[in-house]
């Protein structure tokens, strides 16, 4: 079981990493856009009323709960089930 849990939580690291390099990706190239593309991130969009920056914030900040929803389905699916399977085994004796 030792060997299982030690793949389960590289797979879970691994899926934090994934999510986290997302999300950090998505962030900081929202932050260059507004810094190096001024003109850009200012277009209005819908008749003039929103500028392509704010929409585009506002997704940013929509993505990072989207990104914890899934790695919370993830370790309901996956990590959770092994662990609870891992603590309900006898111990053995040191």
């Amino acid at each position: 079981m030792t060997d299982e849990l030690r793949e389960l939580e590289r797979r879970r690291w691994r899926v934090g990493a994934i999510l986290t390099g997302v999300m950090m990706a998505v962030y900081f190239g929202f932050i260059i856009l507004v810094a190096f593309a001024k003109d850009l991130a200012g277009t209005l969009l819908f008749g003039g009323r929103v500028s392509v920056g704010i929409v585009l914030g506002a997704l940013v900040i929509v993505l990072a709960p989207v990104l914890v929803g899934i790695y919370v389905r993830w370790t309901n699916r996956h990590y959770d089930a092994v662990v609870a399977k891992a603590k309900a085994l006898p111990k053995a004796d040191a």
